[in-house]
């Protein structure tokens, strides 16, 4: 007889395995499918293991660059083959603690491709996996998102190997003698920054007029222009029209063409959900924007079948993934709960940093929002012009001009990401100034910054 669980989760990635750890706490019955390694793309191909490279290279540029803090250095090498035989520990330490995660929760872990059945007579959904066969009150849909190939002339990764995704360039041992980065969102700036501490040379071909997509316009030029200085070559405006071996071929906004030549050419021009392969449409799930279409409580339009993370096609984030599926775990176990998207930070783990949560200044004029914009240098904090000699930074407060709440905060400047959660629970609270105001910040730090802002 089949063993029929109280939910089956499909992706066992940031969604997925918050979603199993939480739901197995509970006291249900779980099954968690999972056809490569736990923790998803975030862990083992993108999040995790780029960030680490990152570490390693910003104290590169710390070690050369330490004549500034009194420190000298003389001759400081870095050592990619090292530096990715870490990264490569890393993934394995985590991916081994989210497998003990689950064990602890008592989910069980079915390492195989799953595949949806449809419904039994009983009104249970089935999924095989592995030649077995198995049974399920509700399930949930974490399978993710891949990334998006345009349709450029020559962009054949079967046919060129100088054609790389995130997933590739992560796994190289040595460095690319160069590299162009086909987007310059917020994976290209990664990539970019990364390869340009190591002392490549990194060509970023963006479309649109500015870097970063929709995140601040005035910080994502001031950190365009500083890696303008450290010799990143930015070409905005620009299409790619096609590729040959390791040229790659663009026009600019007057229909100038230039071709690049490069060791590696990085696609990032960004992705899209996971919806086939596993049998989605014998259930008649919605889509939308390509995605599965969800409600507040992360329903779908079949009952009992929920969506959580990139396979919605809204908010491609890991730590939204994880939210999300927090919502479906708890109304399943009777805790009344709702997504709210209003507070959802996005980081860019360049050297310095970018951060942000809520509307930008430009969301804002777009929605016709009555709003206030603050902001302030970095160099107002005394901890940040002690620990970042020469650096330049910005922080943006925007308030809702009605009500006084803040509503956005934007910023560049080490150490941003460990800064912005404190503007996350500002705004998901709904905090006024005068609220604020009356919080203590500790002193000296970076994070002071953030009411130094809203005391202009």
């Amino acid at each position: 007889m089949e063993n029929l669980f109280d939910i089956a989760i499909i992706g066992g990635g940031p969604g997925g395995y918050v979603a199993a750890e939480k739901a197995g706490k509970s006291g249900l019955k779980v099954i968690l499918f999972e056809k490569k390694d736990l923790g998803g793309v975030c862990l083992n191909e993108g999040c995790i293991p780029t960030k680490t490279l990152l570490y390693s290279a910003k104290l590169y540029d710390q070690a050369r660059k330490g004549d500034k803090y009194g420190i000298r250095i003389e001759g400081a090498e870095a050592d990619y083959k090292k530096m990715t035989d870490r990264k490569t520990k890393v993934i394995r330490k985590l991916v081994a603690g989210v497998g003990l995660r689950m064990k602890n929760a008592d989910v069980q872990v079915v390492k195989a491709a799953a595949m949806i059945e449809g419904r039994t007579p009983e009104g249970t959904i089935r999924i095989t996996a592995a030649d077995e066969s198995y049974l399920t009150k509700n399930l949930l849909i974490c399978t993710g998102s891949e990334t998006f190939i345009p349709p450029i002339e020559g962009l054949d990764m079967s046919a060129n190997e100088a054609i790389v995704t995130n997933r590739e360039l992560l796994a190289m041992k040595e460095l690319p003698s160069s590299l162009t980065i086909i987007g310059g969102g917020v994976i290209g700036m990664e990539f970019a920054s990364l390869y340009n501490s190591l002392g490549c040379e990194v060509h970023v071909i963006e479309m649109l007029p500015e870097i970063l997509g929709s995140l601040d316009k005035e910080i994502s030029a001031m950190l365009r222009a500083q890696y303008t200085k450290r010799g990143i070559h930015f070409h905005l405006s620009c299409k790619v029209t096609r590729v040959n071996d390791h040229d790659v071929t663009f026009v600019d906004a007057e229909g100038a063409e230039s071709t690049i030549t490069s060791g590696k050419i990085l696609v990032s021009v960004g992705r899209r959900p996971s919806t086939q392969g596993f049998g989605l449409d014998t259930l008649g799930v919605a889509l939308e924007r390509g995605g599965i279409k969800v409600d507040e409580k992360m329903r779908t339009n079949i009952e009992g079948v929920y969506a959580a993370g990139d396979v919605t096609g809204f908010s491609l984030l890991a730590h939204t993934a994880s939210r999300e599926a927090e919502v479906v775990i708890n109304n399943l176990c009777g805790h009344d709960d709702t997504m709210h998207y209003d507070a959802i930070p996005g980081i860019v783990y360049t050297n310095p940093e970018v951060a942000g949560v809520g509307v930008t200044e430009e969301e804002a004029q777009k929605r016709g929002i009555e709003y206030t914009c603050a902001k302030l240098p970095m160099a107002y904090s005394g901890r940040f012009v002690a620990e970042n000699e020469g650096g330049e930074g910005l922080c943006k407060v925007i308030t809702d001009k009605a009500s006084n709440r803040v509503i956005g905060v934007h910023m560049l400047g080490n150490p941003c990401s460990e800064i912005i959660s404190s503007a996350c629970i500002a705004i998901e609270q709904g905090m006024t100034l005068r609220q604020l105001e009356r919080v203590v910040f500790p002193h000296p730090t970076v994070a002071e910054i953030f009411k130094e802002t809203i005391s202009l």
